[in-house]
């Protein structure tokens, strides 16, 4: 996606300083701007001089070839821009949101049994290597093993350099991720010992230099793997080991970052720790920006919930009575 020219509709300057501003937030606004692009140039092949409700009704019938999420992700962020321009024109133009495409589910997490991981760190063997990609059945496993103890987006494990990875601390370098947030993560034993395997074999294809990635391939020169890339490599090792959803699906590579909340969660139930005072480790540990987005993960725990309800009447049960059968007082 290439960075967009300077806004050229009648509002392209507001359009201009409304991404601006957002900017010197600290968001990228990458994806937001490259829209709003998109808006502008239409406006201006239209011939429209401020979007109105027949100018919007026109660009909405423009991306009708989009899914309904699609469609509402762009509205809202139009929506956004129009809410923002308010402050200094009261009468403009605010899209109504109950008029665009519905809320699609969220789709269900799917929580990866040991036994299941088990499965996909055996099937690394199984996978072939390339004559780009002399790695990648080694990449296929550290990045399974990363994604499954530290809980790192899949944009996190792709962006790691040699130079991240500390020895003799045993953490991790999360540079520059979400929100702009860096953090360093500790980890495992079982991710220290993989990563010093990982490097082993690295170091007989590849020299090693700080700024060198981590999970690399030589594809075109010695280069990182994308985003999805991962996200291809991933899906593949699912299939290989035949680990599917509850509806017969392949996981996504998000449900292993959500496998490690989980559980973290579920240990700290079972010992009897203060899951509310933890809660802020793990929204730091996670890069979280704040401990709400961490306890999004609570409603789905129907397993955490049972321990919760399991936990209260250990310690609470003897304090509650049973109401007496009517029959019996008679």
């Amino acid at each position: 996606m290439s960075p967009p020219a300077e806004f050229i509709s009648a509002i392209g300057t507001v359009i201009a300083r409304y991404v601006a501003i957002k900017q010197a937030l600290g968001r990228r606004y990458h994806t937001q701007r490259y829209l709003l692009t998109l808006l502008d140039r239409f406006l201006t092949s239209r011939g429209y001089l401020d979007l109105t409700p027949e100018s919007f009704s026109a660009w909405c019938s423009s991306i009708e070839h989009l899914m309904p999420s699609g469609r509402r992700m762009r509205m809202q962020i139009v929506r956004q821009f129009c809410l923002y321009r308010r402050r200094n024109e009261p009468n403009c133009f605010v899209p109504d949101s109950s008029q665009f495409p519905p809320r699609q589910p969220k789709p269900q997490p799917h929580v990866f049994s040991e036994g299941q991981i088990t499965r996909l760190l055996l099937a690394t063997d199984g996978l072939h290597t390339y004559e780009f990609s002399p790695l990648y059945p080694q990449v296929a496993r550290l990045a399974l093993v990363l994604l499954y103890t530290s809980g790192l987006r899949r944009g996190e494990v792709t962006r790691l350099r040699l130079g991240d990875y500390d020895p003799l601390e045993r953490v991790l370098l999360v540079r520059d991720s979400k929100f702009h947030k860096s953090r360093i993560i500790p980890l495992s034993p079982d991710a220290v010992r993989e990563i010093q395997r990982y490097l082993e074999d690295r170091d007989r294809y590849f020299s090693r230099s700080p700024d060198a990635p981590l999970l690399i391939h030589s594809r075109g020169g010695i280069n990182a793997y994308s985003g999805n890339g991962l996200r291809v490599l991933m899906r593949r090792l699912f299939r290989t080991a035949d680990v599917r959803t509850a509806a017969g699906r392949l996981p996504r590579v998000h449900d292993l970052r959500f496998t490690f909340a989980f559980h973290a969660l579920l240990r700290w139930y079972r010992t009897g720790a203060d899951v509310q005072a933890r809660l802020p480790a793990l929204a730091t540990y996670m890069g979280h920006v704040s401990i709400l987005s961490t306890e999004y993960y609570l409603p789905f725990l129907d397993a955490v919930a049972h321990e919760t309800s399991e936990r209260f009447d250990r310690h609470c049960g003897r304090f509650l009575q049973t109401a007496p059968d009517e029959r019996g007082d008679l």
